[in-house]
């Protein structure tokens, strides 16, 4: 089905081999072993990718969050951040009981259900692992665990079936099949280690290339950063350290990314989500409505039928605008500490790899719940690098709604005698 003339229009155009290439990038980086405070081999994949292109340069701050810009914009005071953490919810080695026992925590937000008997992978390479099986919650003061600042994680005992070769320190991550491609009528969905948040490092790295290469052919040059936090499962901390230290100037608009659990009336190939809000706060207004009319900009269209349209008038590029209030994310952080900040997010399956979380929730669940590799849609991938193209290449100073009500205001006045 062809889109409307309007949408490629306002949309940035992507050849199918650079979309191609995005999607091998979304594969390649979301299977790479991650942790909180562990995230080195993401950083060094990071690194892989920018080899070649001389026109980003790399700054790193005294957290090790990492900034990206182009070495040929301006420099202002009122940059374009596109962000996403570098960490996903998994295992760090604390302690090695003998070479078929160890200890390890868990960081990150998973249900107690989902850890007993537990396989699990022990990276102790950069390519290789051996597996290991969660036997019992690790309680070293013989009491249940219960987060304190001397004991901050959930701690396991695993077991292997051969001499593991971990050291402290290592990463531990559930035993997943190897990611694929489900072809479905969207154009498919993706099924991967961990989506969240390196799926959005991906479409961070992709709308970024694409604005590169559109200022070097001409295009307007305007400052258009990423940011790569660390450690944002357990708290955030990468994030809070970077606002603390004004490694952004405080003049920044940030658009944080996250892959955040669908439901219903946020489903998977509902196309990208400019997200308003979550559990702890509402974003900033004005950034929130600057990014959605971008969207809306691409589209054609709203995210959602008006009261006097049908469904099928809906724009095929899809989008969705959401208060997501299920979880929280980045955006908080930086609002809290004076930036103004919003969020754009992907709509995520299995969140933080739980496998059936609606039914573990009520306790409906057929069995022990297992983990699961978690999916998102390519359409909505796409669609998330369509719309920070459009924030990095042309982000509204203000949603312009002030613009829209006195224009209504000048042309129907007249029926209140006005």
């Amino acid at each position: 089905m062809s889109e409307s003339p309007t949408v490629e229009a306002n949309r940035h155009e992507i050849p199918e081999k650079r979309r191609q290439a995005h999607v091998d990038w979304l594969l390649g980086v979301t299977q790479v072993p991650t942790a909180t405070g562990r995230e080195h081999r993401v950083i060094a994949w990071i690194d892989r990718w920018l080899a070649g292109r001389d026109g980003i340069e790399k700054r790193v701050d005294a957290h090790g969050n990492i900034e990206l810009s182009l070495k040929d914009a301006p420099t202002t005071d009122h940059p374009v951040y596109f962000t996403a953490h570098l960490d996903h919810p998994a295992f760090v080695v604390e302690q090695i009981v003998d070479p078929n026992e160890l200890i390890l925590s868990f960081r990150g937000g998973v249900m107690s259900d989902y850890f007993p008997d537990a396989e699990i992978r022990l990276h102790n390479s950069e390519n290789g692992f051996t597996t290991a099986t969660i036997v019992e919650e690790h309680d070293p003061d013989g009491k249940a665990w219960s987060e304190t600042e001397t004991r901050p994680f959930k701690m396991y005992r695993a077991k292997s079936g051969q001499p593991h070769a971990a050291s402290v320190g290592d990463i531990g991550t559930w035993a997943l099949p190897d990611a694929e491609i489900v072809d479905d009528e969207f154009g498919g969905i993706i099924h991967t280690n961990a989506c969240d948040d390196l799926a959005a490092v991906a479409a961070a790295l992709c709308a970024f290339d694409e604005i590169r290469m559109a200022q070097e052919n001409g295009s307007d040059r305007n400052d258009v950063r990423v940011l790569f936090t660390l450690a944002e499962e357990i708290g955030f901390i990468g994030a809070i350290g970077a606002s603390r230290d004004g490694f952004m100037p405080k003049g920044s608009r940030i658009i944080a990314l996250e892959n955040s659990r669908a439901f219903p009336d946020s489903p998977i190939h509902g196309g990208p989500i400019v997200r308003v809000g979550d559990r702890i706060s509402v974003f900033s207004p004005e950034l929130t409505g600057a990014v959605a009319k971008v969207a809306e900009r691409i589209a054609g269209g709203p995210a959602q039928p008006t009261a006097s349209q049908k469904q099928s008038d809906m724009p095929k590029w899809k989008w969705q605008r959401k208060l997501m209030a299920g979880g929280a994310c980045e955006a908080s952080v930086y609002c809290a500490y004076g930036y103004t900040s919003t969020c754009v997010c992907l709509p995520l399956g299995n969140y933080h790899n739980m496998a059936g979380l609606t039914e573990a929730q009520a306790g409906t669940h057929e069995g022990a719940p297992r983990v699961g590799r978690e999916y998102v849609g390519i359409d909505d991938f796409h669609g998330m690098v369509d719309l920070l193209i459009g924030c990095g290449m042309d982000l509204p100073q203000s949603p312009g709604f002030i613009e829209r009500v006195e224009k209504l205001w000048n042309e129907r006045k007249f029926v209140i005698g006005s």
